[in-house]
């Protein structure tokens, strides 16, 4: 069996995970991977046969989207053309993480195409749902990667096809420690609106992850570093607790760590608002702004050693296995 594993590469989260099911995927036949999207900043350690620019969309500086980048950067025309030529019949099943350009030419041309994401899940009528609903991006999250069926995962198993996360084999098998710092990674902000606002809290160690940072730099306390898939699992195993955006793969490590965890929702991130009303009902805090007016609840989460507690076994293998099948039926 010829199996595609297409995957999103706007973001970390989605290549991450990729790492930990493309051994076992593998196991069910030959095996190409594309990958589209242009926002993220770690590689695979695997060939990757097919490359895309995609649909992404890119970051801000001040704790949303990038729209005007976002709607320069891409072309519905070029999408249309990829998805038209895209060889998609040379496969017998595409399993695929949330990519627009596979799932679009599966339809087209009726090749079994089965989701195994994040994003999925949130399609369940059984997962918390945020107070207030974009219509657009509750249309995008139905429509911008259509799929047959899908195995699903989330923070916890709210539904019969939704698993608990993948935490990588890294993460699973690192020394854990409870250090003095702290590690934020906040991609739509730019380090420098960071720094001074985090600085002001007296005896206080960061390690700020900044997509906008070129080379490392320290300014008393605070020390920030560009993107790194290796520096940053060693800042957030052997730190004290993570300040992070509610995305799905960072806060689900943080929490498979046992460590305390705040994390800011992006603005205008319809999943992140999702992940967000997960995460705060699990008893996470959460804050709408990094800005002055949240320094209390940002001071008070610093106070207190409150964490959630968690139990995520390895089930790559056994949500692996459904999707195919699920692709075969």
């Amino acid at each position: 069996m010829k199996i595609l594993y297409a995957i999103q590469g706007t973001g970390n989260g989605h290549l991450t995970r990729a790492e930990d099911v493309i051994p076992i995927l593998a196991e069910y036949g030959e095996l190409d991977l594309f990958v589209s999207g242009s926002q993220a900043d770690v590689k695979l350690p695997y060939p990757v046969k097919y490359k895309s620019k995609g649909l992404s969309f890119f970051f801000g500086t001040s704790g949303g989207i990038n729209f005007l980048k976002t709607f320069k950067q891409n072309s519905s025309r070029e999408v249309y053309k990829e998805i038209k030529k895209f060889p998609i019949e040379k496969y017998d099943l595409v399993i695929n993480d949330f990519e627009p350009i596979s799932a679009w030419a599966c339809r087209k041309r009726d090749v079994p195409c089965v989701g195994l994401s994040h994003q999925s899940a949130l399609l369940s009528a059984h997962v918390p749902r945020p107070k207030n609903i974009d219509p657009v991006g509750e249309w995008l999250l139905h429509n911008y990667a259509p799929t047959k069926g899908s195995v699903s995962f989330h923070f916890e198993c709210y539904d019969s096809n939704i698993f608990t996360p993948v935490i990588r084999k890294g993460i699973r098998e690192c020394k854990n420690e409870n250090g003095e710092h702290y590690t934020v990674y906040l991609p739509s902000y730019d380090d420098r609106k960071l720094v001074p606002l985090l600085g002001r809290i007296p005896n206080v160690k960061w390690h700020i992850f900044s997509k906008h940072a070129k080379k490392s730099y320290h300014i008393g306390k605070v020390s920030v570093y560009p993107v790194n898939k290796e520096k940053f699992a060693e800042s957030m195993t052997s730190a004290k607790g993570i300040l992070c955006g509610a995305g799905f793969e960072t806060p689900a490590e943080t929490l498979f760590l046992n460590k305390k965890l705040l994390v800011v929702p992006m603005k205008s991130q319809l999943e992140q608002d999702y992940n967000a009303a997960s995460l705060k009902r699990m008893g996470v805090p959460v804050i709408k702004k990094l800005r002055k007016r949240n320094f209390d609840k940002i001071i008070s989460w610093l106070d207190t050693d409150s964490r959630v507690t968690v139990d995520y076994t390895n089930i790559t293998a056994e949500a692996v296995e459904k999707a195919v099948a699920l692709g075969k039926s």
